[in-house]
């Protein structure tokens, strides 16, 4: 029996891993993900690590070329101005599906992380309330059962984790922990009408959510006072 069949959760701790490093910016856009490491680092041969690669980066985490290393997934204003223009889009419509399609065990994990985003915001804790936004976000999307939106969420998610931490990153404000906590709020309301079934409802707080995130992300995307898409 080999390490890895002893020890089934080895490569979804990896995956775990690799999504919180990327989406909380501890390995930045663009940087090399060390295969060796990886496999060394999680006590996995270098098959199932570049199995797992080929998977992220069919989910837009990573970038693979022929005779290059693996590297996380680039950003740059083009993708920024993409995120922008389609997010509201998606995000409205995983919502909407969310509430019609929803499940009590589904709705029940989304509850628990909410309450961890909630706890986040309260602490301080930046990675962590970054972490269990792309989560919240992620099981709605899994809520929407719908083969077209999901993958489309995931991969605005990654951007959207990015970008919010890169804003995070600025010392916090007294407006800037109002609008968390507005945010936590929209959440909150969120699973309610999620709960309810009421998909216009759901719809529409998903739009006042992302323009909320839009408003403080163009003051970092654009510092400089270049122009950003609007809605």
């Amino acid at each position: 029996m080999n390490a890895e069949t002893a020890n089934p959760d080895r490569k979804a701790s990896l995956e775990l891993a690799l999504r919180r490093r990327i989406l909380t910016m501890e390995l930045p856009p663009g940087s090399v993900l060390d295969e060796v490491a990886l496999s060394e680092e999680f006590g996995l041969s270098r098959p199932p690590v570049r199995e797992l690669m080929r998977q992220m980066a069919g989910e837009g985490y990573i970038e693979l070329e022929t005779n290059r290393a693996a590297r996380v997934s680039s950003m740059s204003y083009q993708s920024l101005r993409d995120f922008f223009l389609l997010a509201p889009m998606i995000y409205i419509t995983a919502n909407k599906l969310a509430a019609e399609n929803r499940t009590k065990t589904e709705l029940a994990v989304l509850k628990k992380i909410q309450h961890c985003f909630r706890k986040a915001v309260e602490d301080c804790d930046v990675e962590s309330r970054v972490f269990y936004n792309d989560q919240f976000h992620r099981q709605i999307g899994e809520m929407a059962h719908n083969v077209y939106v999901v993958p489309s969420l995931r991969r605005l998610q990654i951007d959207h984790a990015r970008i919010g931490k890169i804003f995070y990153q600025h010392p916090n404000t007294p407006r800037m922990q109002e609008e968390l906590e507005l945010a936590s709020d929209q959440h909150e309301q969120m699973i309610e009408a999620i709960e309810r079934r009421d998909a216009e409802a759901s719809g529409e707080l998903a739009r006042l959510h992302i323009e909320l995130s839009r408003r403080n992300m163009a003051m970092y995307a654009a510092p400089e006072g270049l122009e950003t898409p609007t809605l």
